[in-house]
């Protein structure tokens, strides 16, 4: 089974988001990861929860549940919390299908 982790991102710094870009998708290979899809939001149909303005999204593909946790606080993707911090406003969802 795919757990699916989904980002919505509102960029705030270009330059932070390409080092961070640069390197994030190395902290998730190593826990058995894939970045499967990320792309601009063109249009939102509804937003009937009030969220955020984000105009970036990311969809990543882990193994399991423990697999995407286990990425999420490994000390190689902690390492870019700062990084990730200055280049975005970020919501982080995981998703059981």
């Amino acid at each position: 089974m795919t757990f699916k982790v989904i980002g919505l991102m509102e960029l705030t710094d270009q330059n932070a988001f390409e080092e961070y870009r640069r390197q994030v998708g190395q902290t998730v290979e190593l826990h058995k990861g894939l970045i499967y899809a990320r792309g601009a939001i063109t249009e939102i149909f509804w937003n009937e929860l009030d969220c955020n303005s984000f105009s970036t999204y990311v969809e990543l593909h882990f193994p399991s549940q423990e697999d995407a946790h286990a990425w999420v606080k490994s000390p190689q993707y902690q390492a870019l919390v700062s990084v990730r911090s200055q280049a975005m406003k970020l919501t982080l969802f995981g998703v059981t299908l």
